[in-house]
């Protein structure tokens, strides 16, 4: 009996551990599954439980949105610049990094910007491991990595996944400021501009009926959320973008789910600048027109029409 207890303990230890993504149908091909394990997305004997395939499965349909940029600026420059603001542990700049630029052998470069220190020194303690030579991990905010001389002057790729509140907006900031092609960003749990609907709502109630649809307080923080979102996308267009909003998986993945995807095409700003105006004044956030600022300076749409080949 021991002895058949012994070979059975030798025969379940000689089991293979899975080193393919042949083993691991969720997996990509070519994605390490040595990577994903030291990310914890992959258990050790090479498991998904059901939190870790819910975070893969939305990463990769990031990446699906992603990796058509990518292409369009290497096809454009050569190499190509990706800045993921609030990178957390960084799955999103990893996984990229692992299907997409370890491959190129030029100067192309994937920066994360995380303000928690020690999820900065894991992520640069994992590059090393990896011999991923183009990614950097710098522990600043948002807002100060947009002056940092850290960064390049010019980025291409600017992504914010669930950047909080008022990141998102921060993100918009430094992707306009860096010039950049492309942006990505999947909004999170915005409350500003909810606070100051909140504050204003006393003095709006009797002026305008559109108030009624963020009277009651629950409403007020889903407005609010939705509202933020819409004036985001009008102020990407005010700067020449061109802007699709869209869902980034099903709704029993994730409620923070809208994604927004802006290219840079040099489109006429005056018209989305005027829109946005409008719509902070109509809901009283004139005070936010600083958060939003556009960037249709007077006489610019003949300019920008004429280099982009359309009607202003």
């Amino acid at each position: 009996m021991k002895r058949n207890k012994a070979a059975g303990g030798a025969k379940a230890a000689a089991a293979p551990l899975p080193t393919t993504v042949t083993d691991i149908p969720e997996v990509k091909p070519g994605q390490s599954v040595a990577l994903l394990q030291e990310l914890h997305i992959l258990t050790r004997d090479g498991k998904l439980n059901q939190d870790s395939r819910r975070k893969l499965k939305q990463v990769y349909h990031l990446y699906q949105f992603i990796e058509p940029l990518l292409n369009d600026v290497r096809a454009a420059k050569g190499s190509v610049s990706l800045v993921d603001h609030g990178a957390g542990k960084s799955y999103l700049g990893f996984i990229i990094y692992d299907l997409f630029f370890k491959a190129l052998g030029d100067d192309s470069h994937i920066y994360g910007i995380e303000t928690r220190e020690e999820l900065v020194a894991r992520s640069e303690e994992l590059a090393r491991k990896f011999d991923f030579p183009g990614m950097s991990f710098l522990p600043l905010s948002v807002a100060e990595s947009t002056t940092s001389d850290q960064l390049p002057e010019q980025i291409d790729i600017v992504t914010a996944l669930h950047a909080c509140n008022t990141a998102t907006d921060d993100a918009i900031d430094f992707a306009l400021k860096k010039k950049a092609r492309h942006i990505v960003l999947v909004p999170c749990c915005q409350a500003e501009v909810a606070s100051v609907l909140r504050k204003n709502k006393g003095s709006s109630l009797g002026k305008n009926v559109l108030t009624e649809l963020w009277r009651h307080p629950i409403h007020t923080r889903e407005f609010g959320s939705q509202i933020t979102n819409v004036l985001r996308c009008l102020q990407l267009e005010s700067h020449g973008y061109q802007v699709t909003v869209t869902e980034l998986v099903g709704w029993e993945h994730s409620m923070k789910n809208e994604l927004i995807v802006a290219t840079y095409k040099n489109l006429p700003r005056r018209r989305p600048a005027e829109r946005l105006k409008e719509v902070l004044s109509t809901i009283g956030l004139d005070e936010m027109g600083g958060r939003f600022y556009t960037g249709a300076p007077a006489g610019a749409d003949s300019a920008a029409a004429a280099e982009a080949g359309v009607a202003p």
